[in-house]
């Protein structure tokens, strides 16, 4: 019992995990040291530091009553609560909370797929269920649906989506909060609430129509602290027919402005999934010339940039394009997309790709069947969950900052730019420079990556990666552009920039926190959201 909740002595903290124990066992409380570990933030560059956040306990109910009953106890104590689903949001606080000495509500035990339906393309899951648990029971029921997983697949499609994850599958599957239909949430008074058309006893569309009548209240729950969701609806796509590839390579640096808007075109018709950009010109970055005019303070001359490519022989730009879809229609879309970028962009090149029926065989899946080099996560690409992105992480881990930028080539080169002259100060690879593509994760936005690594043994780069995440969130925010998700110890600075009317948006939403929560027993900080009793 040496990390404490606020405002309880150790006599009050005994009394709060026998209340615990009464509603949940013996078996589902935990205290101790070693029982603890798991729960804190495996990747956090403040690790054993004065600044990281512990919990001071954990409880793991074991049905949505016994949820209801967790909260109820919390409030007659006053204990926060921290929820997570499988607490694997690694890179983002893994299960860590927002206050020192919050007891952690593991959703594990709500491990239920509810309903899976084929012919109607839904499911409801509870938070327990992990993207493995949700693909085994379609595939051993031989159902002909795929879902929309993220990397790693041990992650909670509820987790996930509720902290406003993504995919990789087609655009209206891949923004996981925006393909969800219907929750159930416990309250902070523990009363239980249905949003959508499950606020209408008997209504058989719970998860098929997502508002219901009325003020919709579910985007509060999504990176929010106004309950705890213990269930939730998600669209599913039908089990494609065919999928195919194609690759579509430009030799300009200023050609990713017209590629771009050609993807953002076929993106937005619904003709392709995921799509995959990168720079050929990647390959030269051991070259030290090459790595000093790529990473130049105030960025490198288009000239200079194109130079260095025709002397290499290769592309400036490639794109990876992915359809899903009847094999004559993957078949049309990728001729029609290649025929619309090659007639409008001179000397473009296009490489067919793999394609096979689906579901793929395993040989298909390892993405060894390509027929040239590719960045696509196979397995991702195809809704089949996976540990495979697990290589990604070096040293003991990473944080993550992931600034949203419009789907515009110029914003691009405006990012590289500024980015990389903002993260020179600091000795980490060059996350932002003149070859740094976008990521086309969400439908309708670019994002890029800052994910420098942690070393446990190594406070001092410890805490340069942990001053380099605050400045990049300060220089992005300056340009208006702004993380989509962050780890507890970085949810204060990022919600602080998006300070329109001196953060009219905050004032509202802790205006609600201390209406519905006052003693701020659902998870305070999240999102930056805080009641009165902890702002003060």
């Amino acid at each position: 019992m040496s990390i404490l909740p606020p405002d309880l002595d150790e006599a009050g903290f005994a009394a709060f995990l026998a209340d615990l124990r009464g509603a949940v066992g013996e078996d589902w409380v935990w205290s101790s040291e070693s029982d603890m570990f798991p729960y804190r933030d495996s990747f956090s560059p403040v690790w054993n530091t004065p600044e990281e956040i512990q919990a001071s306990s954990a409880v793991a109910p074991a049905d949505v009553a016994q949820v209801q009953e967790v909260v109820r106890i919390a409030n007659r104590h006053r204990v926060p609560l921290h929820p997570i689903s499988t607490g694997k949001n690694f890179g983002y606080g893994g299960p860590s909370p927002n206050v020192q000495g919050s007891t952690v509500l593991d959703l594990k035990r709500l491990d239920r797929v509810i309903e899976v339906n084929e012919a109607r393309n839904y499911c409801l899951v509870e938070p327990g269920v992990s993207y493995f648990d949700l693909y085994r029971h379609i595939s051993e029921r031989g159902l002909k649906a795929m879902i929309d997983c993220p990397d790693p697949g041990w992650g909670s499609p509820v987790g996930n989506a509720l902290d406003r994850g993504v995919g990789y599958t087609m655009p209206q599957f891949r923004d996981h909060f925006g393909a969800h239909c219907g929750m159930e949430v416990v309250l902070p008074d523990g009363e239980l609430m249905r949003t959508g058309m499950g606020a209408l006893p008997g209504a058989d569309s719970w998860q098929e129509y997502p508002y219901g009548f009325g003020p919709d209240p579910s985007g509060l729950f999504a990176q929010g602290n106004f309950g705890v969701v213990t269930k939730m609806g998600f669209r599913l796509m039908p089990q494609p027919e065919y999928y195919r590839t194609g690759l579509v390579r430009v030799p300009r640096r200023r050609d990713l402005i017209k590629l771009v808007q050609h993807v953002n075109y076929l993106s937005d018709s619904g003709m392709v999934s995921e799509v995959r950009f990168a720079s050929p010109l990647s390959a030269l970055m051991g070259n030290p010339d090459f790595y000093a005019l790529a990473t130049r303070l105030g960025g490198p001359a288009d000239v200079e940039m194109d130079a260095a490519a025709s002397a290499a022989g290769l592309h400036s730009w490639a794109i990876d394009l992915q359809f899903l879809g009847p094999e004559a229609a993957t078949a049309a879309q990728w001729d029609y997309a290649k025929d619309r970028i090659l007639s409008d962009i001179p000397g473009a090149e296009a490489l067919e790709g793999d394609h096979f029926p689906l579901p793929a065989t395993e040989e298909q899946l390892d993405n060894v069947t390509q027929p040239y080099p590719s960045a696509i996560r196979r397995r991702g690409a195809l809704g089949v969950p996976s540990l495979g992105i697990w290589e990604i992480v070096r040293d003991d881990g990473h944080v993550g900052f992931f600034p949203v930028l419009p789907r515009d080539g110029e914003a691009v080169f405006e990012m590289q730019r500024v980015l990389g002259d903002a993260s020179r100060e600091y000795p980490l690879p060059p996350y932002f420079s003149a070859i740094t593509a976008p990521l086309f994760w969400h439908s309708h936005t670019f994002q890029m990556v800052f994910a420098p690594s942690i070393k446990r043994d190594d406070p001092e780069h410890n805490a340069m990666v942990h001053r380099a995440m605050k400045h990049m969130v300060a220089v992005a925010a300056e340009h208006g552009w702004g993380d989509y998700r962050a780890a507890p110890i970085y949810q204060d600075d990022v919600a602080a920039t998006y300070s329109f009317n001196g953060g009219s948006l905050r004032k509202f939403l802790e205006a609600m926190k201390d209406a519905v929560d006052p003693d701020g027993i659902i998870a305070p900080g999240r999102g930056g959201v805080w009641p009165t009793r902890f702002r003060a």
